[in-house]
């Protein structure tokens, strides 16, 4: 207790003045607690409550708020209002790993979260992108079974290796991505020094109805930097945090860190006959045909005050579009425009829109009402059409982005394989036309390390196989580096040591 008259008296929830901060309520100074020490009940009792779910990729990370402002007049490409000359916008920056668990280490070799929300006059703008232009699969029916693969196995719960390979060698459409993440770019040293992309071709539709395809590109006005793998395993050790606390001490001494988003434009008749599927996430738009533009400047400015409410509780989702963007073909991005939002209703309740960080700017008129966690009053009428005054549907009479033509007979296929349509070319032009001989001896030394790391022989010897497929000259050092480190053969039982294998295999 404190008699400082400047210093607010504690409250309970209610706002209650507590009668100690110190001291339980009990029979005299020696004797039991009572239960109607309705304070020390409520502290227990929130504090058994104080975890929510952690996101399932994605679980750990950090961010920021700050402002996107334009500096290029790209109105001819869309009429969206965050992108017309001058404006800046609101927003807030999330960045993070995929496999990690939410108190994982900031350095794991993993691909990074960009996600990005702006507080716009017309509802909320949010992108969820990467640290990479790809990802591993084109389809969102492997998702689940990919992420699995780079979460714990079922029996130990240990992170495995060898269950990761089994995927990608099985998964030709991965290899662009592993060969992003096997790379020198596989562990950014700073959130502040890594692209951001959208990875997703979306389209932008401008005032005339004259539609576009485009990617989201953010680069980093500091410049890419990497950790090596040795760095990196001992910065995992030393500061497991040491991403969130770069970015929340750059920010915190002033050092605002910035991107500036550049653009690929597509013109829409073009992604009907361009050599490559513009809407498989496994490939890029090569720059020589679709050539950067820029659009405006991303600054993070302000750290969050409550790490709970502003960052775990931030909830990004890529069907929050805006009149002027919109979604594409992309099977990925389709599916995603469900599996967000429907993931913040499990994780933080069907009204995690009234959390503020996650409120839009604009007047919300919704018919959505009741259901736990609500905190704004809905009112009669609460249904459509109805004749009482409430909101009524007004679209877009200058087109909606998002609306393409497609027909044909309902087929699980994967996407019609045009000219240039193979798994291996981009990765084999990163080796051989990006990377200088020395970023292709740590690309070796890199894959061989992973491989040596609990990786059966079965699965190894598609590992090499999979490598020569991108580069036959990578993938023969691959197969050396990884023998003589072994000294042979694999000891590595692999996925075949769990429990339900063996049973398996004695029937």
């Amino acid at each position: 207790m404190t008699t400082d008259k400047t210093v607010p008296p504690t409250t309970t929830d209610a706002g209650i003045r507590a009668p100690s901060d110190e001291h339980s309520l009990t029979v005299g100074r020696d004797g039991p607690i009572v239960l109607h020490d309705h304070y020390l009940i409520e502290q227990m009792a929130n504090f058994n409550r104080e975890r929510i779910p952690e996101r399932q990729p994605h679980a750990k990370g950090s961010g920021a708020f700050g402002h996107f402002e334009v500096t290029t007049d790209v109105s001819r490409y869309t009429k969206a209002k965050m992108f017309q000359p001058g404006k800046k916008t609101d927003m807030i920056a999330r960045f993070s790993t995929v496999a990690g668990e939410r108190g994982s280490p900031d350095t794991w070799r993993d691909p990074r979260g960009f996600a990005l929300k702006l507080y716009t006059e017309d509802g909320n703008f949010d992108m969820v992108g990467n640290n990479t232009p790809v990802f591993f699969i084109r389809d969102p029916m492997k998702f689940h079974h990919f992420i699995r693969t780079q979460k714990r196995r079922q029996d130990n719960g240990l992170r495995d290796h060898d269950m990761q390979w089994d995927f990608w060698t099985l998964s030709p459409e991965s290899a662009h991505q592993v060969t992003w993440l096997m790379g020198d770019r596989g562990i950014p040293k700073s959130w502040r020094m890594m692209n951001g992309y959208s990875s997703h071709t979306y389209m932008l539709i401008n005032a005339q109805g004259e539609k576009f395809w485009v990617k989201f590109h953010f680069k980093t006005d500091l410049g890419n930097d990497f950790f090596t793998q040795e760095e990196a395993d001992k910065m995992a050790g030393a500061d497991s945090d040491y991403h969130r606390r770069d970015l929340f001490n750059a920010i915190k001494e002033g050092n605002f860190p910035s991107w500036t988003l550049k653009w690929q434009i597509m013109p829409y008749e073009d992604a009907k006959t361009y050599r490559i599927n513009p809407f498989d996430l496994t490939k890029v738009w090569p720059h020589e045909d679709y050539p950067l533009i820029e659009v405006g400047k991303m600054t993070l400015t302000r750290n969050p005050t409550d790490f709970h409410t502003e960052i775990e509780q931030a909830a990004f989702e890529p069907n929050n579009m805006v009149p002027g963007i919109g979604l594409s073909p992309d099977k990925m991005l389709l599916a995603r425009g469900f599996s967000y939002s429907d993931a913040h209703r499990a994780r933080l309740g069907v009204n995690y829109r009234h959390i503020p960080v996650n409120k839009p700017v604009c007047p919300v008129h919704s018919y959505s009402k009741d259901g736990a966690m609500r905190t704004e009053n809905a009112s009669d009428p609460v249904y459509a059409p109805n004749s009482y005054g409430g909101p009524a549907a007004q679209p877009d009479t200058g087109g909606e982005a998002g609306l393409w033509y497609a027909d044909g007979d309902m087929v699980r296929e994967a996407y019609t394989l045009r000219e240039d349509d193979d798994d291996f070319s981009q990765p084999r032009a990163l080796i051989r036309d990006v990377m200088d001989d020395a970023a292709r001896d740590r690309l070796v030394n890199n894959i061989v390390g992973h491989l040596c790391d609990g990786v059966s022989e079965k699965v190894l010897q598609r590992a090499f196989e999979y490598w020569r497929q991108i580069d036959e000259e990578t993938g023969n050092k691959v197969e050396q580096g990884v023998r003589e480190k072994l000294g042979g053969t694999s000891p590595h039982p692999g996925l075949g040591s769990a429990e339900a294998i063996r049973k398996n295999e004695a029937v």
